[in-house]
């Protein structure tokens, strides 16, 4: 992985949940009511957090140990659902860094945007209760086009709503579907080794490079 700065961005888009917010919290909370509501016991945060990036399919496979092939996955996706949307802004913050990150982006002129698998009942009470993302020039959902990471164009999406050439964009994310899909729609890649999965997994996703903390991402911008 290149430690080399990259050239000609123009633009710099994010996963949201283990790269720009930490919804761990709220995530673990929602599954885990689950398991409490059927008698099961309580499983503290640290068993929720190393899939909080994954979404539902995480959190249930930790709650319930079960995949979304499961014949009850449905279901219990579904009052997963309703479970988060009730504390989706009770614990949820951004990572140390971000804001800073985020001005220096804005500083340098650099759009940014988010693009999430978040369906936008999720992703737009969030992102509005956060002055940060005021400033995002795109952000888009899991639903906004008809289709999800790691398909490429939901990140496609985003850099037209840029006005900015794929080619010319960076994306970060903490979840191997989010390199993925960077790789596919022609955009740097660089996994975030600080939200939800550490710094071993990524080594086999293959992106352009990865950052421990938010910040360090600003080193891999070169000054044009």
């Amino acid at each position: 992985m290149s430690a080399v700065p990259f050239q000609g961005v123009r633009a710099v888009l994010f996963d949201l949940d283990g790269t720009l917010v930490d919804s761990a919290p709220d995530l673990g909370a929602a599954a885990d009511k689950l398991r409490v509501d059927r008698g099961l016991p309580s499983l503290p945060l640290e068993r929720y957090r190393p899939l909080a990036g994954a979404g539902a399919r995480g959190m249930l496979s930790v709650a319930f140990d079960i995949t979304p092939e499961h014949p009850d996955f449905p279901a219990l996706r579904d009052a997963f659902f309703a479970n988060y949307e009730a504390c989706i802004l009770d614990r949820t913050g951004i990572f140390e860094g971000v804001a800073e990150l985020v001005a220096d982006l804005r500083g340098r002129g650099l759009p940014w945007g988010v693009v999430t698998n978040k369906a936008t009942r999720f992703t737009q009470p969030l992102v509005q209760s956060m002055p940060l993302f005021a400033s995002a020039g795109a952000v888009v959902s899991g639903d906004t086009t008809p289709y999800a990471k790691p398909h490429p164009e939901p990140l496609l999406e985003a850099a037209r709503r840029l006005g900015v050439a794929p080619e010319h964009c960076v994306y970060v994310g903490d979840d191997e579907r989010d390199i993925v899909a960077g790789a596919a729609a022609g955009m740097k890649t660089v996994a975030a080794t600080y939200g939800y999965l550490g710094a071993n997994a990524p080594l086999l996703w293959g992106a352009h490079a990865m950052i421990n903390s938010p910040l360090e991402l600003l080193k891999l911008l070169a000054r044009d």
